[in-house]
C-alpha cells in the first residue's frame, strides 16, 4: 500500500469523525430558544451594568513581555547544549558559535529598551505617584 494513500485515509478519518459528531449532536439536541439562554452567564450572578468597561492594557503588555522572555530562555537551553557540543569538538569557530545567539539576544534587547523607553513595562501610576510627579518641576 503506498504511504500517502494511508495518509490521506488517516486524514479523511480524521476530519470525518469530528463532523459526524457534530452533525449527530445537530441532529439530536433539543432546541428551545429561550432568553435565559441568550443571556450573558456571570457564575450565576445576574450581569449589572454595561459590557464596554474601560481596563487597563498594561497586564497584556506585561504578559506579552513575559511570554516573550520566557521564549528566549527556553531556546537558551538548547543552544547551551549544542554550544557546549561544539566546544568539545573543536569544529567549528568561536564565531560560529555565539554569532547567532549573540544576535538573537542583543535583538530582544532592543526590543526590550525600545518597550523600556515607550512605558510598557511601567506599571499604571497610583494617585500618590500622580500627586508627586505634580510636584516636580
Amino acid at each position: 500500500m503506498n504511504d500517502w494513500i494511508a495518509i490521506g485515509a488517516l486524514a479523511f478519518v480524521g476530519l470525518l469523525i469530528p463532523l459526524g459528531m457534530m452533525a449527530v449532536s445537530y441532529l439530536l439536541r433539543p432546541s428551545v430558544p429561550e432568553t435565559s439562554k441568550r443571556a450573558t452567564y456571570e457564575s450565576g450572578e445576574i450581569p449589572t451594568g454595561g459590557t464596554r468597561i474601560r481596563f487597563n492594557i498594561q497586564y497584556y503588555m506585561v504578559a506579552l513581555l513575559f511570554v516573550i522572555f520566557d521564549i528566549e530562555t527556553v531556546l537558551l537551553f538548547p543552544w547551551a547544549v549544542v554550544y557546549l557540543d561544539a566546544i568539545e569538538s573543536d569544529a567549528v569557530t568561536l564565531l560560529e558559535i555565539l554569532g547567532p545567539m549573540v544576535a538573537f539576544v542583543v535583538i530582544l534587547l532592543v526590543g526590550l529598551a525600545w518597550a523600556w523607553r515607550n512605558g510598557a513595562v511601567q506599571w499604571a501610576e497610583t494617585p500618590r505617584q500622580v500627586e508627586t510627579d505634580g510636584n516636580r518641576p
